[in-house]
């Protein structure tokens, strides 16, 4: 008897699994696109410290920074690039989105290499 209790129950929940993965669908997305925006934008504020830093370089050489923090960061995150020589070298990038509905940031990195 309890064979057949077991059988009606188990054939009640057959579509059970389907929706619950149908509905954590969006859920599993949602994380990844935010995790990839995180990536990106740890990405970026890595690539802003090597700018400055390359520029505070170009500096010391008696160079403009502006050209060779251009030259240091990856293709992609040149656009919108920001660079300012108030206190040592201070180079902005913005973060690429990966969707336009996150909001435009802009991460900073800087470098003062002293004069010796």
């Amino acid at each position: 008897m309890e064979k057949g209790l077991f059988k009606r129950v188990a054939s009640g929940e057959r579509g059970a699994v389907s929706i619950e993965f149908v509905g954590a669908i969006p859920v599993v997305l949602i994380s990844l696109l935010i995790a990839g925006q995180i990536a990106i934008a740890g990405h970026a504020f890595w690539s802003a410290g090597i700018a400055a830093r390359a520029g505070a370089r170009a500096v010391l050489t008696g160079k403009s920074p502006r050209g060779a923090a251009e030259h240091a960061l990856p293709g992609p995150l040149r656009g919108g690039m920001k660079v300012s020589e108030d206190d040592g070298v201070e180079v902005g990038v913005r973060i690429p989105r990966l969707l336009p509905v996150f909001p435009e940031a802009f991460v900073y990195g800087s470098s003062s290499l002293g004069e010796g």
